[in-house]
């Protein structure tokens, strides 16, 4: 009888343990989503060629907190709300949206920082030129025909802001349309794809 009764509690304390390892490894991960690293699914077409619909990516969270982005990074944040095509002030049809409207939607954003604060930009063919100068940009899909490929009239970006494009310029809603994006709005930056496994590595 004392004998069933130890082996009883042995399984009583074997099943609170379980649940307790399950419940910290539930947190830890709810946690690192939450704080340090979150996964992203790529829902459109707009940073072919370099991420594909469906493939899905790393986001770090923290790195943003200690430093400001740089032209280059891609980018997870929230856009201004009223997007894909309302630019927060009225504006030339020649001329990118140089100011987002005050509120962010909802929606998730992956795209690729092409404009820092300060920066004076326009678009040509596509491409973006910054202060003057048109951006190697190797990694973009150009399209010089597109309704936001040819932007010729130059805007300076506000301080605090950054402008966003997808890399298939011709197939991307973005800055162009609906402005820049504040700092407090990035959620983070994308470092590595991890799914296909065939596109596995670092962006």
């Amino acid at each position: 009888m004392v004998l069933g009764s130890k082996e009883k509690k042995r399984e009583h304390n074997s099943l609170v343990e379980l649940v307790m390892i399950v419940a910290v490894a539930l947190g830890l991960a709810l946690g690192i989503q939450a704080f340090l690293v979150k996964p992203f699914r790529i829902p459109s077409e707009s940073m072919v060629p370099t991420l594909q619909i469906g493939q899905r990516v790393l986001v770090d969270r923290v790195s943003y907190r200690f430093s400001d982005p740089d032209r280059g990074d891609i980018v997870v944040f929230k856009p201004p709300e009223g997007q894909p095509s309302t630019c927060g002030v009225e504006r030339p049809s020649d001329e990118p949206c140089p100011e987002g409207t005050p509120e962010k939607s909802d929606t998730n954003f992956i795209k690729r920082v092409v404009g820092l604060p300060g920066d004076h930009l326009k678009v040509i063919e596509g491409s973006v030129y910054i202060n003057g100068k048109r951006r190697d940009e190797p990694f973009a899909r150009l399209d010089p025909e597109c309704a936001t490929c040819n932007l010729p009239r130059e805007i300076t970006i506000p301080e605090g802001e950054y402008y966003m494009m997808g890399d298939n310029r011709g197939e991307s809603a973005d800055s162009r349309e609906w402005g820049p994006v504040p700092k407090k709005w990035i959620i983070g930056k994308a470092f590595m794809t991890y799914w296909p496994p065939g596109r596995i590595g670092l962006l």
